[in-house]
């Protein structure tokens, strides 16, 4: 299947986890990748070539207008176009806690610049070329925590929340002008964010979902493929939870 034949597509936070399962699904159907990411680690990159692939990688900060502006110029420069973006990157806060009383700024910034201004950053690089061109496609990562209450995940909430809000304003805005815009709320999916979650927490994650089990990047990677095709052409503005029936089992577990 070469539903990304001819497609160039800006992946951000396309070195591990949710990005690279979706850059490495869009190269084997074809789609020439440009990961944007703070790593320097190439393995994405290479694990592209190695399978006939093409793919490049630019070091870039998603909370910088100057990082974006550098991976949509690079972008051009190597491929001629940008078809597709998919806004992946993001990280919890690390610094300390997350709730509402115990946050401090520091926190509260480093979450909400990468989760949110980030996506926001993104999308304005990429919309004045795909409007000019006619047609695009943009894919943001959310999360259900923008659809529940979570505990300890104040600054992620808000800051996923407002991407949901983000996605369907810009899908009002600019799907008169060819350009669609969705996004996915995962469940909780087993990247390197948990690695330091104890086995009593993954339990629990598990127990929240129907499916009972972890996600897994290639489940994302599937349903992204989907909504940045061609065949998602009547999408536009969705807010698509990929998340082993936690939505509808109707709690946090």
């Amino acid at each position: 299947m070469d539903r990304f034949s001819g497609k160039v597509v800006i992946i951000s936070g396309g070195v591990q986890g949710i990005g690279q399962g979706l850059a490495l699904r869009l190269a084997s159907e074809g789609a020439k990748v440009v990961i944007g990411d703070l790593q320097a680690d190439t393995t994405t990159v290479d694990l592209i070539a190695d399978a006939g692939g093409s793919a490049v990688q630019v070091e870039m900060d998603v909370r910088t207008s100057d990082g974006w502006e550098r991976l949509v110029k690079e972008t051009v420069a190597t491929y001629g176009a940008v078809d597709a973006l998919a806004n992946i990157a993001g990280v919890t806060n690390t610094l300390g806690p997350d709730t509402v009383v115990d946050l401090d700024e520091a926190g509260w910034s480093y979450v909400v610049d990468t989760d949110l201004k980030g996506v926001w950053l993104g999308m304005r690089a990429v919309i004045p070329t795909m409007v000019e061109s006619g047609k695009g496609a943009i894919l943001n990562i959310a999360s259900m925590a923008a659809l529940k209450g979570l505990e300890n995940l104040a600054a992620y909430s808000a800051a996923k929340g407002g991407v949901v809000s983000l996605t369907q304003q810009a899908a009002m805005e600019y799907s008169p002008r060819g350009v669609r815009v969705n996004c996915i709320c995962p469940g909780t999916i087993d990247t390197p964010i948990l690695a330091n979650t104890t086995d009593s927490m993954r339990a629990n994650f598990i127990a929240a979902h129907l499916i009972p089990r972890l996600g897994k990047p290639e489940d994302i990677a599937a349903a992204g493929a989907f909504l940045l095709s061609d065949d998602a052409s009547f999408c536009t503005g969705e807010v698509l939870p990929v998340d082993g029936g936690w939505n509808a089992r109707g709690s946090a577990g």
